[in-house]
């Protein structure tokens, strides 16, 4: 890159580029747990987009990959 290129930034994350949005319901297909997407949000390391969810039952909150969330372990179910 030579002293005029400026770096190309990564895309942050908007909550509208995810499949689900911020206040959507899931149940994990494997363990069959519930689950409120709480943001989409970028990884400090990579900025990576990654959800931020919240468990129903024990309300801790975790933090997944946008595209593990999206690739067929979580379902949306109505309220």
């Amino acid at each position: 890159m030579s002293k005029l290129e400026t770096p190309t930034m990564p895309k942050m994350a908007d909550a509208n580029d995810g499949l689900f949005k911020p206040g959507a319901k899931l149940r994990h297909i494997k363990t069959g747990g519930f689950y409120k997407v709480v943001l989409l949000a970028n990884v400090e390391a990579n900025l990576e987009p990654a959800y931020v969810y919240e468990s129903l039952q024990s309300h801790d909150f975790w933090i997944r990959p946008k595209a593990e969330m999206e690739d067929g372990r979580f379902e949306l179910v109505d309220a």
